[in-house]
């Protein structure tokens, strides 16, 4: 019996609020079968086909007015091979469901990011990642790729098997069809131990090179109109897990770091000739801690506070310079910033569109509040980022176009090429790819 749903038009809203679809028809698949002839069907009408996760792109790369594509059947893991260390997972899988599966079988993934809500196919194909010095984004662990292309037909990509479309297909961006299972690289779980420390900008700016090469994952966050940041260090640990006690924990994460921000937030929005005041607050708030867990607990973060976000990879060597202009040009403005700048780096990669193919990078995330006017300061951060040759996250909010993005992805021709021949009539396009990738 299909399980298969099929809904009439609705409205689609992302995470954040900042993107709005209506697709004339809405298709639940329960197999590969059924996606691929959602598909064919598609291409036959002549609709437009994109698959959405849960939203948490700020960018409109999931919307379309043709066929949207959800993949909320398409879950669970398929197979757990120890001996080759992976495991083969159905592209709707959320990683909070994936992170908690693989926990229970004594395994885990290398390295995250820092949230849990997107689904492993929506987490890779836009390049989500988290920080280290050795260890890169989630797209880097993935050791195989399965996809339906434009005419319905299943793909299977790896390094040895398509590898062409392999090294464009882990990071996608809904470009080459619509992924149906990845097989990701796991390790038998371990423990981190993690570090978070308050420390000046001036220190930690002159520092920031020593703490990159002395700790596996090191971030840190710049808390605008002051000088304080705070700072985490992750590292494995060979000793017994100590996670924050349930009331430190309670407090750190979800009173200080949700509820109290939430509130000062909105009092921002509403006021904001409060925001320098309240980040003072805000930014000597959170004290010294550490604790040592399994690495999803320690990676990720709950995020109640919905927000808007920009944020550009840069050669590692420009970002310490690239930050302090940000911060210059916040500090002569009159933009009221609410929201810390988040600092993060990855090692070189060989995906061809990942943020940091090729060369060593450092991430500088700006956010504001949701529903807080954010165009004046993303543009002047963009401008910085853009002098510096940054490279905008595929989710995030940016205005780069395809003139400007092949200029600093030296293999942009090689994606467009792959593109070419699995999509050519775009059955898998919208605005966004237009205007990333080009016709």
């Amino acid at each position: 019996m299909t399980r298969n749903r099929t809904t009439a038009t609705r409205v689609w809203r992302n995470w954040a609020g900042t993107v709005t679809a209506r697709p004339a028809r809405v298709v639940s698949p329960a197999s590969v079968e059924e996606l691929r002839g959602a598909v064919r069907r598609a291409a036959a009408e002549g609709l437009r086909v994109k698959a959405v996760g849960t939203g948490h792109s700020f960018t409109s790369a999931a919307a379309t007015d043709g066929v949207l594509i959800r993949p909320d059947l398409l879950t669970g893991i398929r197979e757990i091979d120890r001996t080759a260390g992976t495991v083969t997972v159905a592209a709707g899988t959320p990683l909070k469901r994936l992170n908690t599966a693989l926990a229970r079988e004594g395994l885990s993934l290398t390295n995250m990011g820092d949230i849990m809500e997107q689904t492993v196919a929506g987490a890779t194909s836009t390049g989500t990642h988290g920080t280290g010095r050795d260890s890169a984004s989630i797209a880097t662990q993935i050791r195989a790729l399965e996809l339906v292309t434009a005419d319905g037909s299943p793909l299977r990509c790896s390094a040895d098997e398509n590898p062409e479309v392999f090294a464009a297909a882990r990071i996608g961006l809904g470009a080459l069809g619509v992924v149906t299972a990845v097989t990701l690289a796991v390790e038998p779980v371990f423990l981190l131990t993690a570090r978070e420390e308050p420390m000046t900008f001036d220190r930690v700016t002159a520092e920031f090179d020593q703490h990159v090469a002395e700790n596996e994952h090191f971030e840190f966050y710049w808390f605008p109109h002051t000088g304080n940041c705070n700072t985490k260090r992750n590292n494995r640990s060979a000793g017994h897990a100590a996670p924050p006690g349930r009331l430190g924990g309670w407090i750190d994460d979800e009173l200080l770091s949700n509820g109290a921000f939430q509130v000062a937030c909105s009092l921002g929005r509403a006021v904001p000739a409060t925001i320098p005041a309240l980040a003072k607050i805000s930014s000597r708030a959170l004290s010294a801690r550490t604790y040592t867990d399994i690495p999803y607990k320690v990676f990720t973060s709950p995020r109640r506070v919905r927000f808007v976000e920009m944020e550009y990879a840069l050669p590692r060597e420009a970002a310490i310079g690239a930050l302090r202009e940000v911060k210059a040009m916040i500090e002569r403005s009159p933009l009221r910033v609410s929201f810390p700048v988040e600092i993060r780096t990855a090692p070189a990669d060989d995906i061809t569109l990942s943020t940091a193919s090729g060369r060593e990078s450092a991430y500088i995330a700006v956010h504001l509040y949701r529903g807080t006017p954010y165009r004046s300061y993303f543009t002047a951060v963009e401008r910085i980022m853009t002098a510096h040759g940054g490279r905008p996250h595929w989710g995030k909010i940016h205005t780069r176009d395809a003139a400007y993005l092949s200029g600093v992805y030296p293999r942009f021709g090689e994606f467009t090429a792959v593109r070419d021949r699995l999509d050519p009539d775009r059955l898998f396009g919208n605005d966004y790819l237009r205007r990333v990738l080009g016709d």
